[in-house]
C-alpha cells in the first residue's frame, strides 16, 4: 500500500506523482538504500541539531506533538517530521515550526528523486532523505523525528547520534512488515515488535520507554544492551501516576503536572513519555514552565479530536480518530466508556475490524460503514450484522439520528484526512 498524496500545486503534484510510482519495499529490509541516498545528499543526517527520535505502535505521534509544544514553549526553533500526513504531504516536513512551502517542497522532492533514481528508494525513504536534507540547511535548535514503521529498519534509523530516543506504547500493527522470520531475535509477536521498535537504540544515548510486560521489557533491554544505550524504563527508572494530575518522578526529582489538553486518558501517558525524554537528555535545557505550557498547547489532529462546527459537522458533536489497532480501540472505549455514540467507521482491508468493533460495540448506538477512498477497504458486513453501508462520510453523517448522542468517525488516518478536508480543518 502506498501513502497516497495529492496537491493543488501542479509543481508539487508532479513530484508526488513520481513518489507514488515508486515501488513498495515489501520484503526489503535494511538501511542500505536510505544511507546511500543520504550520502549522495552530503550526509545531512550527520549535521542536524539535537534530535528527539520516537518509535512505538501507538502514541508516538502524540509524544512528538508534546515534545514539539514543550520545546517551542521554551523558545526553541523545532524542525519536525511525522507520518503519515492527513491532508497535505507538507505536514511531513515542518521547518522551524512551519509546514514546508509548496515551491520549496517541489524543488526538494525533485532534487532527492533525481539524485536517487537508480537506487529505487521507497516513498518513505525519499521523504526522510528530503526532510533530513532540508533540516540540515535551515537554522533550528532541535529536531523531532517520528519513526514510520518498526524502528530497526525504518529510514529514520539512519540517524547515528540522537540526543534521546523514546518508545511509546507497543502493540500489534503492521506485522507483515515487522515479523519476518530471522535468526537470533524473538518470534513471539509482541516481543518481536518490542525488539524491532527498540532497534532505534544508539550507543550512549538514553532510551526512554513506557511500561511493558516482562517479555517485551526484556526484548527492549536486550536491544539496549546490544547497542550500548542507556535505558530509562517507566516503572523501573521513572514513574508517572495518572489521576486528576500527573505525578511524575525520576532521578531528577518529582513534578506534579496538569493533565494534557489532548483528549483521552491515554494522552497523559504519552505526555509522561515526552516529559521523561526531556528530562533524560542533556542537549537542551527545558523548564518546568515550558513543560506545563506544552501540555496545554499541544495539538495532534485526528487523535480523539473534537471537530469544530463546519461544513461537514454543522453544530453536531463529532469526534475524529484515525486509530485502527487494538490499542486504539481500547483507548477509544475508555474515552467513551460512560457515553453512547454513533460510530461511522472505515478501515483498510489489511486491518482487523474487530480491533475497533469489539471494544466499541457495547456503546455504539449505530454503526455506519464507509469506504476509504483510493484504498481497498472493508465492506459493511465486516463490522457486524447491524452495520449499514454508505458511499461516503457526508451521507453517513446525514443519516445518523439527531438524538443528542455524539458521533465518532474512526478507523483510518486516510479517512480522517478526508474528514478534516471536508470540514475545513487543515493541519497547520
Amino acid at each position: 500500500m502506498r501513502d497516497f498524496a495529492t496537491s493543488e500545486n501542479p509543481r508539487v503534484q508532479a513530484q508526488l506523482d513520481r513518489l507514488g510510482a515508486l515501488s513498495v519495499p515489501d520484503g526489503r529490509f535494511g538501511l542500505e538504500t536510505i544511507r546511500a541516498l543520504l550520502t549522495r545528499l552530503g550526509d545531512p543526517h550527520l549535521r542536524l541539531p539535537p534530535v528527539f527520535h520516537v518509535a512505538g505502535t501507538n502514541g508516538k505521534g502524540s509524544t512528538c506533538a508534546f515534545l514539539r509544544a514543550m520545546l517551542e514553549a521554551e523558545g526553541y526553533k523545532v524542525h519536525a517530521t511525522i507520518s503519515p500526513h492527513l491532508v497535505r504531504y507538507n505536514e511531513r516536513i515542518r521547518l522551524a515550526g512551519k509546514l514546508i512551502e509548496d515551491d520549496r517542497l517541489a524543488d526538494l522532492l525533485a532534487e532527492v528523486l533525481d539524485i536517487g533514481e537508480d537506487l529505487n528508494p521507497s516513498f518513505f525513504e525519499v521523504t526522510i532523505a528530503a526532510a533530513f536534507a532540508e533540516f540540515a540547511r535551515g537554522p533550528a535548535d532541535v529536531c523531532v523525528v517520528e519513526v514510520g514503521l518498526g524502528g530497526r529498519f525504518d529510514a529514520t534509523n539512519a540517524l547515528e547520534q540522537p540526543a534521546v530516543c523514546g518508545i511509546a506504547a507497543l502493540g500489534r500493527d503492521h506485522e507483515r512488515f515487522l515479523l519476518a522470520p530471522e535468526d537470533g531475535v524473538p518470534q513471539v509477536p509482541l516481543e518481536r515488535i518490542a525488539f524491532e521498535k527498540a532497534g532505534i537504540a544508539k550507543p550512549g544515548v538514553p532510551l526512554v520507554t513506557q511500561q511493558y510486560d516482562l517479555g517485551m521489557t526484556k526484548a527492549v533491554l536486550d536491544q539496549a544492551m546490544r547497542a550500548g544505550a542507556r535505558p530509562a524504563l517507566r516503572g523501573l527508572d521513572l514513574f508517572a501516576e495518572v489521576g486528576d494530575e500527573i505525578a511524575y518522578r525520576d532521578k531528577h526529582g518529582e513534578l506534579i503536572l496538569p493533565l494534557p489538553a489532548l483528549a483521552g486518558p491515554h494522552q497523559a501517558d504519552n505526555a509522561a513519555l515526552a516529559v521523561a525524554m526531556i528530562r533524560h537528555q542533556n542537549a537542551l535545557a527545558i523548564s518546568e514552565a515550558a513543560i506545563r505550557t506544552g501540555l496545554a498547547s499541544a495539538k495532534w489532529p485526528a487523535r480523539l479530536q473534537r471537530l469544530q462546527a463546519g461544513p461537514l459537522t454543522g453544530s453536531r458533536e463529532v469526534w475524529l480518530d484515525g486509530g485502527h489497532n487494538p490499542s486504539a480501540g481500547a483507548a477509544l472505549a475508555q474515552h467513551f466508556q460512560d457515553r453512547r455514540f454513533h460510530l461511522i467507521i472505515g478501515m483498510l482491508a489489511n486491518k482487523d475490524p474487530a480491533a475497533l468493533t469489539t471494544p466499541l460495540a457495547a456503546n455504539a448506538a449505530s454503526i455506519s460503514a464507509v469506504p476509504v477512498s483510493t484504498h481497498e477497504w472493508h465492506p459493511a458486513e465486516a463490522f457486524g450484522p447491524n452495520a449499514v453501508a454508505f458511499p461516503d462520510v457526508p451521507s453517513a453523517l446525514a443519516a445518523v439520528p439527531q438524538d443528542g448522542l455524539p458521533v465518532l468517525i474512526a478507523g483510518s488516518l486516510y479517512l480522517a484526512g478526508e474528514v478534516l478536508r471536508l470540514n475545513g480543518e487543515l493541519p497547520d
